[in-house]
């Protein structure tokens, strides 16, 4: 690590370590060892906080500490499984809400990437941002053609300050996993990878534009859905302008209602965009939080904010399907069957209790009406399941969980009566139904024939090379089962039996030959005057009766 990485990184050290103590949660920083690395550390805790709940100190450290730790406060609260319910509702009132940076900042990163003075790129640009967040700020401007347009802009020094936030978490993470049984089974590491997956596609401005236009495209189909157009001359990795909108946030009842809007309605337009992009098209805001939705007047919505975006692959979409139709029909061993092909089971896990905590959880939902059903809970319910049994769900799930339960917190705001289920089972009536069409199994089947080819087609040199490991007598075959022992025993006993049936009948077969020669010659049977039958019957019983004695001493019998 070169000199000015590593002190970058003690001075992040030093401000996390004062946001920690200044929060009243000092002992914490202490016991991560992150003190040990300061010198001279001194920081005195706020009075006021010793009325403030942990959950609600919590909070206000990740605010403090700014988007790194924000983003990661935002996927915490989306595991209730790992985090208590009182600190998960602190969470979810998580902000990034600072304040704005001066212009004087702002302006040299507008200039330096689209390659002009401000004054000569727009018409005019204000100077008061309409919003301030930890990564960016969005300025209103217009083009000189008159178009009113939203200029997004990265914060100076924003990408540095991130990068080193997350080789500090990376660090813990591995501290934690090698030092802690906790950290190793909620594979903390994959939970920071995850994190630093997410904050990088989000600091690219140019990635956000293109999920843009990816959602106009697939909001073609839902006729109240409006995205606002990006203009790419105007945009670069840390610049992004898109077309002015002017609505009212789905948050703001009062003026929602003011306006004349049904806010039923917009709830269920609002739930039905959002499930068209995780359960049609795959791809679907991983934020669709109040400021991003805005309500137009005549009714639609628009979207905001594509930094955050999540895609199911086809195979993880229809698994989820799957777990929604079984839970709703109440089938266990379609929520089984869904889990498991989710997820990665271990080896070791307990599938019998596995099953019954399935069957509890159906039974927590057996004919309650829609209206009373809450996704969001199911979502939990499903990763409370799986933490519990270390079933490892991929990390796109978390992500989906964090979406579902924005969309239904918003939508319950908006109609406390309404049921995201009521929108959500059609989708997957029709979804099972596509699945079943011969025409799509047909389709399905045509989209693996050149796999199947190219399996085909390597047969040959697969059997030569087994052919050659056969010749040259390195083939070794293991079999690992926990019923190995039990069947190479019953295998013992049945051919011991088999044994013992064969040396009865030959002896049986030797004693009436014997009888029948003799009484065939009329004489006794003496062969140099010893008595053939006798002496023969004797030695064929001592035989049969020490081997039905190796029989029972071996244990195989």
């Amino acid at each position: 690590m070169n000199a000015g990485k590593r002190l970058r990184q003690l001075q992040r050290y030093r401000t996390i370590a004062t946001a920690f103590a200044r929060n009243g949660l000092g002992y914490v920083s202490h016991e991560m060892g992150i003190t040990d690395k300061l010198l001279f550390f001194r920081s005195e805790e706020k009075k006021e906080l010793h009325a403030k709940s942990l959950g609600e100190r919590i909070r206000l450290m990740l605010e403090e500490l700014g988007p790194t730790f924000v983003k990661l406060g935002q996927i915490a609260s989306t595991r209730p499984d790992l985090v208590p319910a009182d600190i998960v509702a602190e969470l979810e009132r998580l902000q990034d809400n600072v304040p704005a940076a001066p212009f004087e900042e702002i302006a040299p990163i507008i200039e330096e990437d689209l390659g002009a003075p401000v004054g000569q790129l727009f018409r005019s640009f204000s100077e008061e941002p309409l919003a301030a967040a930890s990564i960016g700020q969005v300025y209103r401007a217009c083009l000189h053609d008159g178009t009113a347009v939203a200029v997004k802009v990265q914060r100076p020094g924003i990408q540095r300050l991130i990068e080193t936030d997350m080789e500090i978490l990376a660090d813990w993470a591995r501290l934690a996993e090698s030092t802690m049984e906790w950290a190793r089974n909620y594979k903390l590491r994959e939970i920071i990878d995850e994190l630093s997956h997410v904050l990088r596609k989000e600091l690219d401005y140019a990635l956000e534009g293109r999920n843009a236009e990816r959602f106009l495209t697939q909001s073609e189909p839902l006729a109240h859905v409006h995205v606002p157009e990006v203009y790419w001359d105007y945009s670069s990795k840390r610049v992004l302008t898109m077309a002015f909108v002017e609505g009212i946030k789905l948050s703001d009842r009062v003026e929602l209602e003011r306006a004349g809007l049904d806010t039923r309605m917009l709830a269920d337009r609002f739930a039905t965009t959002i499930l068209h992009q995780i359960l049609v098209t795959g791809h679907y805001h991983g934020d669709p939080h109040p400021g991003n939705v805005l309500a137009l007047q005549d009714g639609s919505l628009a979207l905001l904010d594509f930094g955050m975006v999540g895609r199911l692959n086809p195979g993880m979409k229809k698994q989820f399907v799957s777990f929604i139709i079984a839970l709703r029909n109440h089938s266990s061993k379609g929520v089984m069957r869904a889990i498991t092909n989710m997820g990665v089971i271990p080896d070791d896990a307990d599938m019998e209790m596995l099953g019954a905590d399935v069957d509890e959880m159906r039974e927590k939902y057996y004919k309650l009406p829609l209206n009373r059903i809450s996704f969001g809970e199911v979502v939990n319910d499903l990763f409370s399941l799986t933490f519990r049994h270390r079933i490892r769900i991929p990390a796109e799930m978390t992500l989906l969980g964090k979406a579902l339960l924005t969309m239904e917190g918003v939508v319950t705001a908006l109609d406390p009566e309404f049921s995201v289920f009521d929108v959500a089972e059609p989708f997957g009536k029709k979804l099972f139904l596509e699945r079943i069409d011969p025409r799509n199994i047909v389709k399905n089947w045509m989209e693996d024939v050149p796999e199947m080819i190219d399996l085909i087609s390597d047969v040959p040199l697969s059997l030569k090379q087994l052919s050659r490991i056969i010749r040259q007598g390195k083939l070794r075959v293991e079999v690992a089962s926990p019923q190995v022992d039990a069947l190479t025993k019953q295998m013992d006993r049945i051919s011991s039996r088999l044994s013992f049936s064969i040396v009865l009948l030959s002896l049986s077969i030797l004693m009436v030959g014997l009888i029948i020669g003799a009484a065939l010659n009329h004489s006794k049977s003496v062969f140099w005057h010893v008595p053939i039958i006798e002496v023969g019957f004797f030695v064929a019983l001592f035989m049969f009766v020490w081997l039905i004695f190796g029989m029972f001493r071996s244990g195989r019998f």
